[in-house]
């Protein structure tokens, strides 16, 4: 059988610059341009040290800048593709400063509230920037492979979706999570959420339940519970813990699909045992033929190979024009109001068992 598990790549890829030398830039963005042969012209970090190391470990980085204007100027001239990898409640200060009409690659989340990712929305929009939203997980390429099979109808009608994650997340590697009003799913479950809608689309309703964990009271919420409902017989659920803490044996991080006529069951082995991680499976079951479940052998993950996917498609569309934008900020968006329903969701509270007669 063959099944698509890789981006569309463009064919004459443009420079990248990066504004941020984090964790999550060493692990998995500068891997997956280092895998597609892309050159990044420069990197900038307000810890120099940071961006040093960067070059020193990645030949296709150029340079160092220690001035963002320089980068910015120069990246601008070259036509480069900007890589904004910064938290999130900087993102709007940066993109006011690229010129207008530049290509951008914004890091997820986009904002931490739905009134700042409406303004990373309209500051976009008003400065005619070519944007999207590093929401990277639709394209791993089981991911890419789930959605392909769906799209040639093997599964028949998808009436149900179930990604569950049972592990033991080691927050204290972001510290600057520490007193935030919003964590799991703003930071985490965000991905699932979008993952989600690209399958299904927006849901009718939405129910939720989310909790902080009592070892862990110096960060939000840490466990999730998420029902999205789209009519009578579609439905989809998220459930995470993070705080399981009983060793690696009974961690389950899981993505599954149910259709009328097969199904697909995705180990997310990155979330497992992390950050040392598990490989990933894919297995399915069609009906027809009464075969049972098959595995699809996997030719990458979610780090660093979804990373390639989300900087492809820009690209693409600065190649075409009237090229489909899956992870455009219009789209980001979306996925930003349904985190906002979630947390509406919770907030709410269910049905009292005391006022239950």
């Amino acid at each position: 059988m063959e099944i698509n598990q890789h981006s569309l790549l463009p064919t004459s890829p443009r420079p990248i610059a990066i504004i941020g030398a984090g964790g999550i830039v060493m692990e998995a963005h500068l891997p997956a341009y280092s895998l597609a042969g892309w050159q990044v012209m420069g990197i900038f970090d307000l810890d120099q040290s940071k961006a040093e190391a960067a070059v020193s470990k990645f030949p296709i980085v150029s340079k160092t800048f220690s001035d963002l204007g320089d980068l910015i100027k120069i990246a601008f001239k070259q036509q480069a593709v900007f890589d904004l990898a910064v938290p999130a409640d900087q993102i709007s200060r940066i993109l006011q400063q690229l010129p207008n009409g530049s290509a951008v690659l914004i890091q997820k989340p986009m904002g931490e509230t739905l009134a700042e990712a409406a303004e990373i929305h309209e500051i976009c929009q008003r400065k005619k920037l070519i944007a999207a939203v590093n929401f990277q997980l639709k394209f791993a390429p089981y991911m890419l492979a789930a959605k392909d099979m769906v799209q040639k109808d093997l599964l028949g009608d998808v009436y149900d979706l179930e990604l569950k994650v049972c592990v033991n997340t080691p927050w204290n590697l972001w510290g600057f999570l520490k007193g935030k009003p919003r964590m799991e799913v703003l930071y985490h479950s965000v991905h699932y959420l979008d993952l989600i809608r690209s399958f299904l689309g927006n849901p009718i309703t939405v129910h939720a339940s989310l909790s902080r964990h009592p070892k862990m009271q110096d960060l939000a919420d840490t466990r999730s519970s998420i029902i999205l409902n789209y009519d009578e017989f579609t439905q989809a659920r998220i459930l995470t813990n993070h705080g399981h803490e009983f060793g690696v044996k009974n961690q389950e991080s899981y993505f599954k699909i149910e259709g009328t006529k097969g199904a697909i069951k995705i180990t997310i082995g990155l979330s497992l045992d992390y950050p040392k991680g598990q490989a990933p499976k894919m297995e399915y079951c069609l009906l027809e033929g009464n075969e049972g479940w098959k595995e699809i052998p996997l030719s990458g993950g979610w780090f660093p190979h979804a990373f390639i996917g989300t900087m492809a498609a820009l690209q693409i569309k600065l190649e075409n024009p009237g090229a489909h934008l899956l992870n455009s900020t219009a789209d980001a968006f979306q996925t930003m109001k349904l985190v906002e329903k979630v947390y509406q969701a919770s907030q709410s509270g269910g049905t009292s068992f005391e006022k239950i007669s």
